[in-house]
């Protein structure tokens, strides 16, 4: 059974940081492509970052230059670090695995994050 258990949400300032975790489980994590997006109330799901085995990273505009995603093979486990937080990156946080050669896709149950002004 595939598992992507998000972690690190919460409530915080504009101009605080946060760091988001993902563990995944059931997949082998190196054959993925890992990923984090978003979705704000009444708003679609959007590209947060994505990484790839190699270290490949992909940033939206709308976060670029203040977030961080980084991926620990030996624990399954891919990372978020935002900084600069603005409440317009306030959404639900999804993790995302993404499988390089096959059609495999994966999403967690999303962790909220609040930015209050």
């Amino acid at each position: 059974q595939v598992q992507l258990v998000e972690s690190g949400g919460g409530l915080v300032q504009a101009g605080d940081s946060l760091s988001l975790s993902c563990a995944a489980s059931g997949i082998i994590f190196t054959y993925y492509t890992m990923g984090w997006y978003r979705q704000a109330p009444g708003k679609q799901r959007e590209l947060v970052a994505t990484i790839t085995l190699g270290e490949n990273k992909e940033y939206a505009s709308a976060v670029e230059g203040r977030c961080t995603i980084t991926r620990d093979n030996a624990k399954n486990t891919v990372y978020l670090q935002m900084n600069s937080l603005k409440p317009e990156d306030t959404a639900v946080y999804y993790c995302n695995a993404n499988a390089d050669f096959a059609s495999d896709i994966y999403w967690g149950q999303g962790t909220q994050v609040t930015v209050s002004s």
